[in-house]
């Protein structure tokens, strides 16, 4: 009989004890973790974009890192052709640290050092940050972007830049001094 009477103490407890086990606190399901790096990376790129068979532009990357939603980045460097209509003849270069393209709006984001030289008339830019709307076939800069434009024979300093894509037209927005080279030299500019 004592036995018994402590099996019905013993499942006494445990049926005491079972509701108060549940009453701490509530496990939360896992969050899944969200991955927003690149998806893929490649080395030593080159992008050839044409149109009806006619070379448009050339991009060389030493890294290309592509993303999700088609964007890419080009953290190590970026250089960039535009062709002429033929697609024969490079009539603009664009290099900088840094690169971006924006797929959807199709527009390049080039930071750092960014030189732009248009290779038939010898006219060079010289700037921090560049865009590149290649829908729109125009670069330019922000208008507090410091800019510096050397042709054969002067150089152009101001603020803020619009161009045609071939670096053939451009205006500066902000203009703050036209030099001779040779004044140019001689001041450092």
């Amino acid at each position: 009989m004592l036995a018994l009477s402590y099996r019905y103490l013993a499942v006494a407890a445990l049926l005491a004890a079972g509701p108060l086990a549940g009453c701490g606190e509530k496990e939360e399901a896992a969050k899944p973790v969200v991955y927003n790096g690149p998806l893929v990376e490649t080395t030593n790129v080159e992008t050839l974009v044409s149109d009806s068979a006619r070379l448009q532009l050339r991009l060389t990357a030493p890294l290309e890192q592509q993303y999700e939603n088609g964007d890419m980045l080009y953290r190590q460097s970026v250089h960039v052709q535009v062709y002429d209509k033929p697609g024969k003849i490079v009539v603009n270069t664009m290099d900088a640290k840094f690169g971006k393209l924006d797929k959807g709006k199709q527009l390049y984001t080039m930071r750092g050092d960014v030189r732009v030289a248009n290779v038939p008339q010898q006219q060079t830019l010289r700037t921090e940050e560049l865009f590149y709307d290649k829908l729109k076939h125009k670069i330019y800069t922000d208008s507090a972007m410091a800019v510096r434009i050397q042709t054969p024979t002067e150089v152009l300093t101001g603020y803020g830049m619009e161009a045609s894509e071939d670096f053939s037209r451009y205006k500066i927005k902000r203009p703050v001094g036209t030099f001779t080279l040779q004044q140019a030299q001689e001041q450092g500019i």
